[in-house]
């Protein structure tokens, strides 16, 4: 049920979906999407070899952060449709889509670092986005947290400025339904040039 509401009502989920069919990639509920029960903390997980999002149906209590996995999980599927990814053997490669997510799933939004307690001024979005990626690299990858960080900084300025398909971050729902109406609309202009 949580999961039919966010791939119908979410502007992320719907922009997603969107941009990977008009890649050539479309995602069917029932066969690209799993819940599961998932053991630790995590929440969910995208896996490249099945090409299915899986959803930790015993962590995901809530609608909004349904939303917030699903849109965050999307993107990974995003850019393995757009991308030629090698998930398991680039950390690098892991690292940019861990950014991505992070930045333009809402994971860092003022609201989400508030309930965590964690919030700052300046820079607090590109922090958290880093910090964010390197905790995600660590929960799918057995590798060093200096492994992690080194591989978040070498791509970090290049894959924080891919906001594709959104073109901007969306900072809330409204900025998300901007950007669904602006990538719905991409194709009429370039038409009419």
């Amino acid at each position: 049920m949580r999961l039919q509401l966010a791939l119908e009502t979410s502007p992320y989920a719907k922009l997603l979906l969107d941009a990977m069919k008009q890649s050539g990639c479309i995602a069917f509920k029932d066969r690209h999407f799993a819940c599961e029960t998932c053991d630790g903390l995590a929440v969910g997980g995208f896996d490249a070899a099945t090409s299915q999002i899986v959803l930790c149906q015993n962590s995901i209590h809530r609608q909004s952060l349904m939303n917030r996995v699903v849109t965050h999980e999307l993107i990974h599927a995003f850019d393995h449709c757009r991308a030629h990814v090698n998930w398991l053997s680039n950390v690098k490669h892991l690292a940019c889509s861990e950014i991505r997510a992070a930045n333009l799933s809402g994971d860092c939004s003022l609201m989400n670092e508030i309930a965590r307690f964690k919030f700052g001024l300046k820079g607090h979005h590109q922090t958290c986005v880093r910090d964010r990626a390197v905790r995600s690299i660590l929960a799918v990858r057995k590798v060093s947290k200096e492994t992690a960080e080194k591989a978040v900084d070498e791509v970090f300025d290049t894959c924080f400025n891919d906001q594709e398909p959104f073109g901007r971050i969306p900072h809330n729902k409204k900025d998300a339904k901007y950007a669904h109406k602006d990538f719905q609309n991409r194709d009429q202009y370039y038409a009419n040039i």
